[in-house]
């Protein structure tokens, strides 16, 4: 999925959802919004910061290792002026048998140690009154976002103020699923997390920069784990409450002059959508899927893979299996009248 830059780079990247993840930032491969090792937010600097000293040591004893090795095998090569009888053997060293086995356990306590500074660090700072507060709920297969003090509800694209370090304002993140395991984990802002049923875990992030974050489920929840992506989009304090303002707006109900979004919410009142989904102000309170309020305001469907366009929205409805394999969702087996006026419908709910 990520392109390579000769046979190094190509060894050290990955793919997630069209981009390139490098481990050498400064390359172009840095650029990737998943890159970890371009954090970009407080956890996430404290998780890189811990990364580096364990390559670090680990590439210590690489080198040591392989060197050792190296000057065996030139060393002790055989040459054509070697006897053929059997070389003197060896049958240990106290001296390095032992320094074999407490250099090891020296490392590893160190690394326990330096891991477990990291953790409590992260946890254990005090939550600021002025702390966003976001509900995070994990579905088969798609992300639910509530935000209890602004009374808004979202899904998928998370909308997130920055944090100017001068007055902190960080994002406190409370989870739960309402199925399966899931595993929430933005790279660039901080470590995964797991998303567990009737279980409240809390992380929270802090970008100080505006900007698209992407993230992805890590924790595999079923046929589509792989596509149970996450967008984080960090706001600046004007952007944010711009965001917010409009996703306080009811359900847009006055379609004069548009006859098929008129008719699609007729037709999306009388069906099984109702159930399902919720869209504020009419009879459709679902909660087993998405909030679809404000779905034409979002950039992605069915959890970020797909762009939000009326052909694909439109595609989506008629059967989300074609898709997206696995999806929960059925297909409504609708006329392609009402197809086309619901799709109307929802291409206006801003």
């Amino acid at each position: 999925m990520g392109g390579n830059k000769g046979m190094l780079s190509s060894a050290f990247s990955f793919g997630y959802a069209g981009y390139s993840l490098s481990l050498f930032p400064g390359t172009a491969f840095a650029q990737s919004p998943t890159n970890i090792f371009d954090p970009a937010a407080t956890p996430a600097h404290s998780a890189y910061g811990l990364s580096m000293l364990v390559l670090s040591i680990t590439l210590v004893i690489f080198l040591i290792v392989g060197g050792l090795l190296l000057y065996a095998l030139i060393r002790y090569r055989h040459r054509p002026e070697d006897s053929d009888h059997e070389p003197a053997q060896i049958y240990g060293s106290n001296q390095i048998e032992l320094s074999w086995t407490v250099i090891p356990i020296l490392i590893v306590v160190m690394l326990f140690l330096t891991t477990t500074r990291v953790i409590l660090g992260t946890e254990a700072i005090p939550k600021p009154d002025s702390a966003m507060d976001v509900t995070v709920i994990g579905h088969q297969f798609w992300w639910e976002y509530r935000y209890p003090k602004l009374g808004v509800v979202t899904a998928n694209e998370l909308h997130i103020p920055i944090s100017d370090p001068a007055k902190p304002t960080p994002t406190y993140l409370k989870m739960s699923s309402a199925d399966v395991s899931h595993s929430f984990w933005v790279p660039r802002l901080a470590g995964k997390m797991d998303v567990i049923p009737n279980r409240v875990n809390t992380m929270w992030i802090d970008p100080p920069q505006p900007g698209l974050y992407l993230g992805q489920c890590a924790q595999y929840c079923g046929t589509q784990h792989a596509k149970m992506l996450l967008r984080v989009y960090a706001q600046t304090p004007e952007e944010f409450a711009a965001w917010v303002s409009q996703q306080k707006r009811p359900a847009q109900q006055d379609f004069a002059g548009n006859t098929a979004a008129a008719d699609g919410q007729t037709v999306f009142m009388h069906n099984a959508c109702i159930n399902c989904h919720t869209i504020s102000g009419t009879v459709a309170t679902g909660r087993f899927g998405p909030d679809l309020t404000h779905l034409a305001s979002r950039d992605t469907i069915a959890s970020g893979p797909i762009e939000n366009t009326p052909e694909n929205l439109r595609k989506w409805i008629e059967d989300p299996n074609t898709m997206k394999p696995g999806s929960l969702m059925p297909a409504m087996h609708l006329n392609d009248h009402d197809l086309d006026v619901i799709t109307a419908y929802l291409t206006q709910l801003h």
